[in-house]
């Protein structure tokens, strides 16, 4: 790395551990668990969580779309708003994603929260989920990932960015920061208005807490890889994102980097390896986590019950590390980070999430019953 950028790659680095640590800290003392919203929602009724989830989104697209609309970000510098949709790997990655977090009791985030919290079993669905993350990226899933899912028959062309500002700012010709701003407070205000006029939210603070510090701590994150991070590199002379696997910006996303994370370890003494932005906030989740279990005396080991629940959960993991890289983003990447963007491909792969995870759980619900 050019000696000009060291000083910037450390700082976005270490705002990536405490970044995570914040994420981590709260998402454990608020049990913010985004399968746990859907869990809530199809089996019980109770939209507590899923508002908590919707509030985190809303308050995230309020601060991105502003960071944007004064120039401190671009939202053309990521990964969720090129002109290309592959449609079919946003649905497809999301239904996978949906079933693997139902199987291994957890998304991408909620395994980081639970390893911190002394949960073997989270340990073990991190292990498969990294592994698989991997393969998915280059090895043997990349096939049907590559192959299949990501082709131009399967690919939605369109002839600007994929957000909903720049289809308006194309379509009506608003300038696109005023499109950036109107759109934000449209789509966050509806979701605001959805958690915030229920009576039984205000009931639960955890709920209103995990919204708007997971939410802000999104913001921060782009804000730090887009605005501290965004420079240019003294030797191609081409703008990028310093200290990010992408080179662009990003924010907090888990299940690449949980691939990263595991490269990383697996090429410690490789000196071309570095801890980047994805891997910091890996381990900042699960640092926070731990620290506030042990504030707590919240801290225990938990492990598998039986060899059937140890291969669900495997299951579960290998699932969520195909589907995340699939469709570009889990509960948080793609639910939160990327729906901050008002992305067209963030959207249908939240929605696709959620119906996978639903179906599942109504699938093992009539089993359950079939079997007694």
């Amino acid at each position: 790395m050019p000696e000009e950028l060291l000083g910037i790659y450390k700082s976005v680095v270490w705002w990536g551990f405490g970044l995570g640590f914040v994420f981590g800290f709260f998402a454990n003392k608020t049990n913010f668990c985004t399968m746990g919203a859907v869990s809530d929602l199809v089996n019980m009724g109770d939209w507590g969580r899923m508002r908590a989830w919707l509030l985190a989104i809303a308050v995230a697209i309020i601060g991105t779309n502003v960071l944007a609309w004064n120039g401190n970000i671009n939202l053309a510098n990521t990964i969720y708003t090129g002109q290309n949709v592959p449609w079919l790997a946003h649905v497809v990655g999301g239904l996978v994603f949906g079933v693997g977090m139902t199987l291994a009791s957890g998304c991408g985030n909620k395994t980081l929260v639970r390893v911190g919290g002394g949960n073997l079993k989270a340990v073990v669905v991190f292990i498969y989920m990294a592994y698989s993350a991997n393969v998915t990226l280059r090895g043997i899933f990349a096939v049907p990932r590559t192959e299949w899912l990501q082709t131009p028959a399967t690919t939605l062309n369109l002839s600007t960015h994929q957000t909903l500002p720049h289809l308006l700012h194309e379509s009506l010709g608003m300038s696109l920061g005023n499109a950036e701003l109107v759109l934000a407070l449209l789509v966050a205000g509806a979701l605001m208005a959805f958690v915030f006029f229920n009576k039984e939210f205000w009931e639960n603070k955890d709920n209103l807490l995990a919204g708007i510090v997971l939410g802000a701590v999104v913001v921060a994150g782009w804000y730090v890889t887009g605005k501290i991070g965004w420079t240019e590199n003294p030797e191609t002379l081409t703008e990028m994102a310093v200290g990010t696997n992408s080179k662009l910006a990003e924010s907090m996303s888990f299940i690449a980097p949980a691939g990263y994370t595991l490269e990383l370890w697996s090429l410690w003494t490789d000196k071309g390896t570095l801890v980047t932005w994805g891997i910091a906030t890996v381990f900042g989740v699960g640092v926070g986590s731990f620290l506030y279990a042990i504030a707590t005396k919240a801290f225990r080991w938990e492990h598998f019950v039986s060899a059937q629940d140890m291969f669900r959960h495997i299951i579960g993991g290998v699932l969520m590390g195909f589907g995340g890289v699939t469709a570009m983003g889990c509960t948080v990447g793609q639910g939160i980070t990327g729906f901050s963007t008002l992305s067209i491909g963030a959207i249908i792969t939240f929605v696709a999430i959620v119906v996978g995870s639903a179906a599942t759980m109504k699938y093992e619900y009539w089993r359950m019953m079939r079997e007694a």
